[in-house]
């Protein structure tokens, strides 16, 4: 491929050039592994092209004419720039460097993305990192973006390349207070009694599937009060005790912890939802996104893992 790149103009320029710094058309003849013919019709050609004379030719020498001098001097300046230009590309391919436009939904950044971006910033200092936040599929190729970090139970066909970083899901949550005025549930058919806080968004169903732990499934159409598109909406509500909840285990995963928040039938759960890294394309994957997805898998897919295995014990 390189070969046939290297044809055209830009190899006349370099043909041209070989014939002066060499002295003779069969020295640059060799240098460049052609014939002799071969590189005096590449300069007759950039001649023609031209309409000047760049070299008067005789038996015995060669000689630049004036329009050939600045020509050379222009064609040594545009060689270098091509040379700076495919060496800066190259580096890249091996020094992450530049600027790295990355993508995340909101609670999940928070949760694992943001306690660990000094770190990866640190490690890589000629990167400038631009970090946005969305809840919705990203368009990488309209918006510049590099690489996303997204959550759905499926992706759709977007074709975007997805690298899947794990696996996380949904739990059933309320507040101390809210389960201590109602009866204790003892299956989701009795969800549709209780106050109910939605989460709707693209990569959430608007329905509640359940699944539990034998693998059985049931989906529920829940009409909730209050529906939104953020967890951080549902999940202050929740701690107030205005009802049930069905959010990303990450979201509550605190509050769980702490107390201020109870799970509502502990043996059920969303069916698994995928962490995907999402990019434009896989070819020539550049060295700042492929320094991100090794960062990802090394520090953020293990801290996703160990938060799942909290609600699954």
């Amino acid at each position: 491929m390189r070969k046939n790149l290297d044809g055209g103009l830009l190899h006349a320029m370099r043909a041209f050039l070989r014939v002066i710094d060499s002295g003779s058309f069969t020295a640059a003849a060799q240098q460049m592994d052609l014939t002799t013919a071969q590189v005096s019709r590449l300069v007759t050609d950039l001649e023609k092209r031209l309409g000047a004379k760049l070299l008067q030719r005789s038996t015995r020498q060669r000689a630049l004419t004036d329009a050939g001098a600045d020509y050379a001097d222009r064609c040594r300046e545009v060689l270098a720039l091509i040379e700076e230009a495919e060496a800066e590309v190259a580096g890249q391919s091996t020094v992450p460097h530049g600027r790295l436009r990355v993508q995340c939904m909101v609670n999940f950044g928070q949760r694992y993305v943001a306690p660990m971006m000094g770190d990866f910033c640190a490690r890589f200092p000629q990167l400038t990192v631009e970090y946005s936040t969305s809840q919705y599929v990203p368009d990488l190729l309209a918006r510049g973006v590099d690489v996303s970090l997204y959550l759905a139970e499926s992706l759709a066909d977007s074709g975007l390349v997805a690298r899947r970083l794990g696996t996380t899901f949904s739990v059933l949550c309320a507040a101390p207070e809210y389960l201590a005025k109602h009866r204790k549930l003892r299956s989701p058919d009795q969800l549709g009694n209780h106050s109910i806080l939605r989460l709707v968004n693209p990569s959430v169903r608007p329905e509640w599937n359940l699944v539990d732990r034998s693998g059985a499934a049931h989906q529920l159409d829940l009409r909730g009060q209050l529906i939104a598109d953020t967890p951080d909406m549902l999940l202050d509500v929740a701690l107030r005790g205005a009802g049930i909840t069905l959010l990303p285990l990450f979201t509550v995963i605190d509050a769980v912890r702490a107390g201020r928040l109870m799970r509502v039938l502990p043996q059920w759960r969303s069916p698994d939802i995928g962490v995907y890294a999402l990019l434009p394309s896989r070819q020539f994957l550049n060295a700042k996104t492929r320094a991100w997805l090794e960062w990802s898998e090394q520090y953020v897919a293990p801290r996703v893992a160990e938060d799942a295995g909290f609600f699954l014990r």
